[in-house]
């Protein structure tokens, strides 16, 4: 499935099947700013600067909660595990982790202040240094792997581990200069990308959080700086990095730029710069099991993707098709080109005839469950015309659609009419 949120609070999700709309999600009255899958993926966390964040179940497109705010969000991740929990950094203001497991949410306030060592406190200057510290604002949160603890990104450069349990900081870590914008871990859960405001796009080694209090130490954690990607040339700023679905890849949009530029982590070089169309580009996403890269235009909200153009294979259209690379010696069977009775073949095929194909129900990509956990499908539509938002969306090509212009229902709907007067 693909999303794409909207200006005035409308997301929409796509399906890249059939390049229709399955859902079209109304309750959000500004921009939104993030929407965040479960691990079935029947649930959607949708964040806004409405200053509120929706819970909803794709299973019929109803809310599950609605959270209110006291300021717009701006960036809002569910739990790994819990669909009923999720972290939320808030525009000047303290982020928060909301439990929404009863209808009235509880929200716990998470510190943004860094962990600084005992060595590293001046007591000369402890209470000058407190005062800059309480200056410190959260500018994003994502989960770790587990959901055991949060890592947090500071308006100063830090970055901040916190116990979900306990909402307190284990460990802090200076990472630049500028603040940081974003935050996104690897399919490894051990790998963190951070993009900031010093047009530095970063991939730091965590350690095994999972292993803390049995063979990690909470003040023996380090975050290393593996790759440090840049344009030393343009001195371009990055709108939206992320990871390759394996991780062996780096992906980042360009402000002022329609280009997306990929690295490679394993030497940490350019390897690639997707041309894309006239206009700045947002959101960039790869496809978890897909060679497939797709990304949002700023200026027309269209979404554009990339993908590897795969060759013909005949095997798929006849289960017993061979393919060889090279000639090779035929042996005919021995019954090969026996003749059947003509009442024999003529049974096989009403045989045939008989059974009715499934061309509605998809089959699970391998590689979709983890851990045990079945993964929700969003139902098919074969027609876009049968989506939630049929009468203003329209097919204008393969895997390219758009908003139907104001009075063109109201034109198509006179010409059938004069069409079936001429009849």
């Amino acid at each position: 499935m693909l999303n794409q949120f909207k200006v005035d609070g409308t997301v929409v999700i796509f399906d890249i099947e059939t390049n229709g709309v399955a859902r079209k999600l109304i309750g959000h009255t500004r921009q939104i700013q993030s929407i965040s899958w479960s691990r079935d993926g029947r649930f959607l966390l949708t964040s806004s600067q409405d200053w509120k964040c929706i819970l909803w179940d794709l299973q019929d497109g109803s809310r599950v909660r609605t959270v209110r705010f006291d300021a717009p969000v701006y960036i809002a991740q569910l739990h790994p595990f819990n669909h009923l929990l999720f972290v939320a950094s808030l525009f000047e203001d303290q982020p928060v982790l909301v439990d929404i497991s009863n209808p009235t949410p509880i929200k716990r306030i998470l510190p943004s202040a860094p962990l600084r060592a005992t060595e590293d406190i001046d007591p000369a200057t402890a209470a000058k240094q407190a005062a800059q510290d309480a200056k410190h604002s959260t500018c994003v949160t994502i989960f770790t792997a587990f959901g055991n603890h949060i890592i947090a990104g500071t308006s100063k450069g830090w970055i901040n581990i916190i116990e979900t349990q306990s909402c307190t900081t284990i460990h802090s870590m200076r990472l630049c200069n500028g603040v940081v914008i974003l935050l996104r871990l690897a399919s490894n859960g051990r790998d963190l990308l951070v993009n900031s405001s010093d047009r530095v796009i970063r991939t730091v080694l965590m350690p095994d959080l999972s292993q803390l209090g049995i063979d990690l130490e909470a003040s023996a954690i380090k975050l290393h700086v593996e790759h440090k990607f840049q344009d030393v040339v343009n001195r371009l700023s990055w709108n939206h990095v992320t990871f390759s679905s394996t991780g062996e890849f780096v992906t980042a949009t360009t402000f002022m730029n329609p280009d997306i530029y990929v690295w490679e982590r394993s030497h940490g070089s350019l390897v690639k710069i997707l041309e894309g169309p006239k206009e700045e580009l947002g959101v960039v996403e790869w496809h978890p099991s897909r060679p497939m890269v797709v990304a949002c235009g700023l200026e027309s909200g269209c979404i554009y993707t990339w993908s590897i153009v795969s060759p013909q294979k005949w095997s798929a259209l006849a289960p017993d098709f061979g393919e060889v690379e090279e000639n090779v010696e035929y042996m005919e069977a021995e019954d090969e080109f026996d003749v059947h009775p003509a009442e024999q073949v003529h049974q096989r095929r009403l045989d045939l005839e008989d059974e009715e194909p499934d061309v509605v129900t998809m089959d699970s990509v391998k590689g979709e469950d983890v851990d045990g956990v079945e993964p929700f499908n969003v139902p098919v539509l074969m027609d876009v015309e049968d989506s939630d938002s049929g009468e203003d969306v329209v097919a204008v090509g393969p895997g390219t659609m758009r908003k139907r212009t104001p009075g063109a229902k109201e034109n198509e709907e006179k010409v059938t009419n004069g069409r079936k007067r001429r009849r």
